[in-house]
């Protein structure tokens, strides 16, 4: 629900100031938001607490530039897009990352099943109904959000590479802040912002820092150490649902049926290989 409302913020920012400046800021706020974990962390090391253990200095320095990189990629096409786009669009066509994920993970060795295939074809069709035109035309800000979830695709296996290995809270920070640091001089060479531009898009701006990038990181990373990765998928994909609503009730965005029709379609199939994955869990338990 958190992410979900992030979009719009993230499209009620854009009305003051630039996308790498709203970028900046905002994943410098939720840098900041961690430090008070990683503190919490540093002390439980200090402890010899073993739910914690310390962390390689190296692989925390590789997977934090790699994540860096790509999310500073995924976060300025996303918000780039969302400049030309509605928010229940940009949160419908970004939640395609979770088709993604599998069809990318082909690059590293990954089996993809025909669940995956099926719910790609289905989802590809929700997209081709909410985004491209009658006259066979694609939106400039749906093209940059699609763009983004590729990104976004890419940064969940990163992620899933290296938390393992490292500490997720530290890497978390690491691929913050190197985002906002690439998001600020993006932002002083190619937009002009001032310190007022700013202070008016403060509200879109501390939402989408400390409550999307903050808080609800924190979230994920707590709820996960119990709930299984597909049950997370599944409850995850509604990000795109409360993106709609949100944008329908904050920002009073209207989707056509045509586009309606193609959410459903979109949510279905980020739905139908995770509900594939529990299946088959569920039966190997029972074996």
């Amino acid at each position: 629900m958190l992410w979900g409302f992030a979009f719009v913020a993230q499209r009620s920012g854009m009305e003051f100031v630039g996308p790498f400046t709203f970028n900046a800021v905002r994943f410098t706020l939720g840098g900041i938001s961690l430090i008070p974990l990683l503190l919490i962390n540093r002390k439980r090391k200090f402890n010899n607490d073993p739910i914690l253990p310390l962390s390689s200095n190296k692989i925390l320095l590789r997977g934090g530039i790699i994540a860096g990189v790509i999310l500073f990629l995924g976060a300025s096409f996303q918000q780039g897009g969302i400049v030309y786009t509605t928010a229940g669009k940009a949160g419908f066509i970004t939640g395609f990352y979770i088709i993604l994920v599998p069809i990318l993970g082909i690059m590293f060795k990954q089996k993809t099943s025909a669940a995956i295939w099926l719910g790609a074809v289905i989802a590809l069709a929700g997209l081709y109904l909410l985004s491209v035109q009658e006259n066979f035309s694609i939106g400039l800000g749906d093209l940059l959000v699609l763009a983004s979830a590729f990104f976004w695709g890419f940064h969940v296996l990163v992620i899933s590479r290296f938390s393992p290995k490292t500490d997720p809270i530290q890497l978390a920070f690491f691929q913050f802040m190197l985002c906002a640091f690439f998001s600020l001089i993006a932002s002083l060479v190619i937009e002009t912002t001032t310190l007022q531009n700013i202070f008016d898009a403060s509200v879109p701006i501390l939402y989408a820092g400390v409550v999307s990038v903050g808080i609800a990181f924190t979230l994920q990373v707590i709820a996960q150490r119990d709930a299984h990765p597909s049950h997370a998928a599944i409850i995850m994909s509604l990000e795109a649902v409360f993106a709609l609503i949100g944008g329908w009730i904050v920002l009073d965005e209207i989707i056509p049926l045509r586009g309606l029709i193609g959410c459903g379609l979109m949510l279905t199939g980020m739905i139908i290989p995770q509900i594939e994955i529990i299946f088959k869990r569920k039966k190997s338990h029972k074996l």
